[in-house]
């Protein structure tokens, strides 16, 4: 994992590796700060950015469901992930292009040509199968990518 040695986080990395490794071992990219974001939303496609957390709906629902979600015959381009409480960086950076939508963590937005649309807030997760969530995300994928 990249940090910045002036960097303090919220979590240790010990406790947040297994968490990160949900997304990075089904293809998700990790973003560590608001260049590698930019750059990601920069690119034309559509991108499913994933802000991932540590609170027990990421672990049961979302996490899952942003895996489950790219079993579909349409699904992004780019699939990247950033971890609030850890990457704040880059977090911030991918929450400025989430805007209107209040930062909350979890959370999932599709982007197409860096334009956001669609939106999971985390009202949208907490609480959902990570099945109907997946399936939420394959439904955009469908009619965006």
């Amino acid at each position: 994992m990249l940090q910045h040695k002036s960097q303090k986080n919220m979590y240790p990395p010990e406790l947040v590796k297994p968490m990160r490794e949900d997304l990075t071992r089904v293809g998700f990219t990790e973003l560590f700060n608001a260049e590698d974001v930019n750059n990601a939303l920069s690119k034309p496609g559509t991108t499913l950015v994933v802000v991932n957390s540590v609170c027990g709906c990421a672990a049961a629902n979302a996490r899952p469901a942003a895996a489950m979600s790219i079993q579909n015959d349409k699904k992004p381009d780019q699939i990247v992930t950033v971890f609030a409480g850890v990457d704040k960086e880059a977090v911030n950076a991918a929450r400025a292009h989430m805007i209107p939508f209040p930062p909350s963590s979890p959370c999932m937005a599709l982007f197409k040509d860096g334009e956001l649309v669609h939106m999971l807030e985390r009202h949208h997760i907490e609480g959902r199968p990570a099945e109907m969530i997946a399936d939420n995300l394959k439904d955009a994928y469908n009619k965006v990518c």
